[in-house]
């Protein structure tokens, strides 16, 4: 295809890096792809911290349920969907926000979504790798508080940036006929397609682990999807001045 392409379809999860630095000057031309990344009304809905604190990040490896690489990594990023800045944005004009909307929760996670994406492509693009790390949601709350964030603000996720010290195989994705319909939804003959894709997930696992491991995408969501989904998320979520009307 094309070097664009080749770039977005050879992304992978790195979570070991070297201790090569990525400068500041490197970070802020990343951010501003980010910034180039669509936005809904112009609202521009997205705060980076790039956390630097050791202490800070030591705690968030724990907060994010262990993942050491949260410490590791060159750089770790916190991706905060940002209605905040707007009451202040109101206040300058001397007029009052109607904030607390689900359409303004979902505007501004839609932001942070599409603006990450852009920094981590970026990324990729100058060698540097990364991961995603939802994780800083088990505990958003205590997360939330380390970073010292106001109202109608919250962490959607991390990500971990670094010059990468492994090159993992390319986790195999779902049939386009399973993502991609014509007109309506269909899904007669996706039950069938998925499992022959389970097949090569398998194969996948079975590689990637030297034969510990061989599980197959729909028994691995499967058994995710039984099991309780960060409950805590609701009431959090309203707490913090988001999904009120």
């Amino acid at each position: 295809m094309n070097e664009v392409i080749n770039l977005i379809q050879s992304r992978s999860s790195v979570r070991k890096f070297t201790d090569q630095a990525i400068a500041q000057d490197v970070l802020e031309e990343l951010i501003k792809c980010g910034q180039a990344a669509a936005t809904s009304s112009f609202i521009q809905a997205c705060t980076v911290i790039q956390v630097e604190d050791k202490n800070k990040r030591n705690l968030l490896v724990d907060l994010a349920g262990g993942q050491p690489y949260v410490a590791s990594a060159a750089r770790f990023l916190v991706f905060c969907a940002d209605m905040n800045r707007h009451g202040l944005v109101c206040d300058m004009h001397n007029s009052k926000m109607e904030s607390g909307y689900t359409e303004q929760f979902i505007t501004a996670t839609v932001d942070v979504a599409l603006f990450a994406q852009n920094v981590m492509t970026a990324a990729q693009s100058l060698g540097i790798a990364g991961v995603y790390i939802g994780g800083i949601r088990n505990n958003i709350g205590e997360v939330s508080d380390l970073l010292e964030l106001p109202t109608l603000v919250y962490p959607v996720f991390g990500m971990c940036l670094g010059y990468p010290a492994q090159d993992p195989e390319i986790k195999p994705r779902l049939p386009i006929s399973v993502i991609l319909k014509t007109d309506r939804y269909q899904d007669d003959s996706d039950t069938k397609t998925i499992s022959k894709y389970d097949e090569q997930v398998r194969e996948y696992y079975r590689s990637r682990t030297g034969g510990t491991k061989e599980t197959t995408w729909s028994e691995q969501i499967s058994d995710m999807l039984v099991k309780e989904a960060r409950p805590h998320m609701k009431m959090y979520l309203k707490d913090r001045g988001f999904i009120l009307k």
